[in-house]
This record gives structure tokens, C-alpha cells and sequence, in this order.
């Protein structure tokens, strides 16, 4: 059964209370949400970006959820630069414990050899590195970006499990969104898959720095995960700030 699945699917939602001037994605903010699987409520997720230091940038993944007996926790970190609007990888760990096999998942990025360590479990692998491969918490961010950046080519290649996948996103059209910790004008978003079988959309707020308010997972036609946000919070660092620590590593 379906406790939680790898964070890709973008379990990626965060906001700020201030909501008078439009953020930066890469605006420092913290953000806590409720993991719903169908109508039951499994626990809690938080992301958290902190201020960078020298252009050096740490987000991080927390959640622990539940089910009857099953439980299962996931500490996630990804470490990146930023170079004009393009997001850089240097490493992501991932953690994952509860019932069943603990695992961690760990890839250095060496961009100045074109190479990728990466070890899932105890499986040791190299992956070329093209500059346009991300881990699966710091492409959330890029995703971000580039919808800022009113980009429409929304695909990526990420390392994850040991594995690169490609994604493809595309913009169903805008939309209100209102869930328990308040109202937000959206743009709706799908995950482009093959066939029906499987259905991911969420909802991101342009003037909040594109940041989702909600994802919603379909299996069958049925819901399986829906992931709300509970709270919030935006630091004051503006965009102008951000960009000249780019331009001065």
C-alpha cells in the first residue's frame, strides 16, 4: 500500500503569510503540510530553504507519516548553486526508515568532470553529467524558476533510485484554489504520462514564487495522495539580493 512515494512526484508545496509583493522562488522560506492518502490523514511534510552562504545553497525534505501499523520517515537534502537562472547540483542524500528496509540514497555531482557518483542502497553507479540533470528536491526549485521565467519546454532529467528519468509537465490553465489554510489564485499543472492510469496535478501560486498549494495523485481514477498546505513562512530576502550572490560567488 501507498504510505508515501519518493519525493519526486513533487511533494514540493511551501508559502508565506506575506503574500503583498510576489516572491523568489529562491527566497528563504520554511513550510509544513498535511499528507492525506484518499480521506485519511497520514502526517506531516516540511520543506525548508535557509539563507544561502557564498552561493551555496542547502534545501531539505522532512516528513513522517503513518498508516494502522506502517510507518515511514524520509529526511532528504540537496546541495546546489546558482549560476544566472540555472540551478547547479553538488549532492543530494536521501534517508529513508520505518517499516520495511531502511535505505539511503546519496549522488555527488563532480560538474567540472562531467560525472555523477551516485550509490542507491548498496548499488554504486556513474552517470554522465550534461548540466541538464537534477536531483529530485532541487528540480522543484528549477521547476519554479523556469515557470517564472515564463518558460514552456517544462522537461527534466533527474537521478533518482539509482536511475535517470525524464519528466514532462504541461499548464492546464489558471485557477482558485481554497483549502483550509486559505484562498490562492493558481496555475494548475499536470504530469504528462502515457496513459490514464495515473494522474498527478498541483496548483502553483505565481505571486508566492510559484510555489504549489496542493498536489493531488490519482490511481484509477481514484485518489490516492493529497497534500495540503498547513503553514508558511517567508524570510525578506528580495530577488535583487539573491541575484547579485549569484553573480558573486
Amino acid at each position: 500500500m501507498l504510505i508515501m512515494k519518493p519525493i519526486i512526484i513533487f511533494s514540493l508545496l511551501a508559502f508565506s503569510m506575506i503574500a503583498s509583493a510576489a516572491q523568489h522562488p529562491l527566497t528563504p522560506h520554511s513550510a509544513e503540510y498535511q499528507v492525506n492518502y484518499g480521506s485519511i490523514e497520514l502526517g506531516k511534510a516540511r520543506y525548508q530553504l535557509p539563507p544561502p552562504h557564498n552561493n551555496l545553497y542547502q534545501y531539505r525534505f522532512d516528513s513522517d507519516v503513518s498508516l494502522l501499523m506502517l510507518t515511514d520517515k524520509r529526511v532528504v537534502q540537496s546541495t546546489f548553486t546558482l549560476d544566472g537562472e540555472r540551478l547547479v547540483p553538488m549532492r543530494y542524500t536521501h534517508e529513508r526508515s520505518g517499516t520495511g528496509p531502511h535505505y539511503q540514497e546519496q549522488s555527488a555531482y563532480a560538474t567540472d568532470q562531467n560525472i555523477v557518483h551516485s550509490r542507491y542502497k548498496e548499488e554504486r553507479t556513474k552517470f554522465p553529467y550534461n548540466g541538464n540533470l537534477f536531483d529530485p528536491l532541487m528540480v522543484q526549485l528549477q521547476f519554479r524558476l523556469d515557470m517564472m521565467a515564463g518558460l514552456t519546454n517544462l522537461h527534466y532529467a533527474m537521478l533518482k533510485s539509482g536511475e535517470i528519468d525524464e519528466y514532462d509537465f504541461k499548464v492546464i490553465g489558471k485557477e482558485r484554489m481554497l483549502i483550509e489554510s486559505g484562498q490562492y489564485d493558481t496555475v494548475k499543472i499536470e504530469v504528462v504520462r502515457d496513459n490514464s492510469k495515473r494522474q498527478t496535478f498541483f496548483w502553483m501560486a505565481p505571486d508566492l514564487g510559484y510555489l504549489p498549494v496542493r498536489l493531488t495523485h490519482f490511481e484509477k481514477g481514484s485518489k490516492q495522495l493529497d497534500i495540503t498546505l498547513l503553514s508558511y513562512q517567508f524570510s525578506h530576502q528580495p530577488a535583487e539580493v539573491i541575484n547579485q550572490q549569484a553573480a558573486n560567488p
